[in-house]
């Protein structure tokens, strides 16, 4: 599969994606399918189904277990040369968002996960990890994209910054240093790996955490 069509397949999944949370009842916000309801058994077998698509997709676009990835087409607003890294903390001790998500790492990926105990997908996973900072984000990759403030490049990009690619299908935690940290697709589990995200791959940059936070118990909407 070409990397033109894998990407297509993505977004076909997310329209699918949006036509199942309409069926069930569920705005585009709600919590993952399974969860904003009863589930007919036709629309659980869709989802497996679109589990299994967008795995597929994903592996197609070059994604793999350990989180590398080609370079995609430039987005509109991003595109320039790759950019390195920025950021990160001082002295090699983790940042608050960096402490967070540890806790989290080696938990199986699983699509439409929120239950720590057994699974997180991409944006259950940084919906926790800032949850357990005091700010709560809503549910989806879709709606994540909207929190916060944005940021230009990857070269402003500062630990605990969301990195949106594949369309915004796909979201990680900037750690600094090169360095990020997601649920990266089924078969694999929570990890911190060489951020291949730059600024010809990256859909959109979102800070959520405002200069100086305290992490204290705080709406992203605070940080808007």
């Amino acid at each position: 599969m070409s990397m033109a069509t894998a990407l297509e397949r993505i977004q076909q999944i997310q329209g699918t994606l949006g036509t199942l949370n309409s069926s069930m009842g569920a705005p585009a916000s709600a919590e993952a399918p399974g969860r904003a309801g009863k589930v007919s058994p036709a629309a659980a077998a869709e989802a497996a189904a679109n589990a299994s698509m967008f795995a597929e997709a994903l592996s197609s676009a070059g994604v793999t277990a350990g989180g590398t990835a080609p370079a995609v087409p430039a987005v509109p607003g991003l595109a320039g040369p790759a950019a390195p890294a920025a950021g990160g903390s001082e002295g090699g001790s983790a940042s608050p968002v960096e402490a967070a998500a540890r806790k989290y790492l080696g938990l199986p990926y699983i699509w439409g996960g929120n239950d720590p105990a057994a699974g997180l997908d991409c944006s259950s996973f940084v919906q926790h990890v800032f949850r357990d900072l005091g700010y709560e984000l809503p549910r989806t990759t879709w709606d994540q994209v909207n929190q916060g403030t944005p940021v230009a490049s990857m070269a402003e990009a500062r630990p605990g910054d969301l990195l949106f690619t594949f369309n915004t299908g796909h979201v990680s935690i900037y750690l600094g240093n090169g360095k990020a940290v997601d649920a990266p697709q089924p078969g694999s589990t929570i990890q911190i790996r060489d951020a291949w995200e730059n600024d010809s791959n990256v859909t959109a940059i979102r800070r959520i955490l405002p200069a100086g936070s305290s992490f204290g118990a705080a709406s992203a909407g605070a940080a808007r």
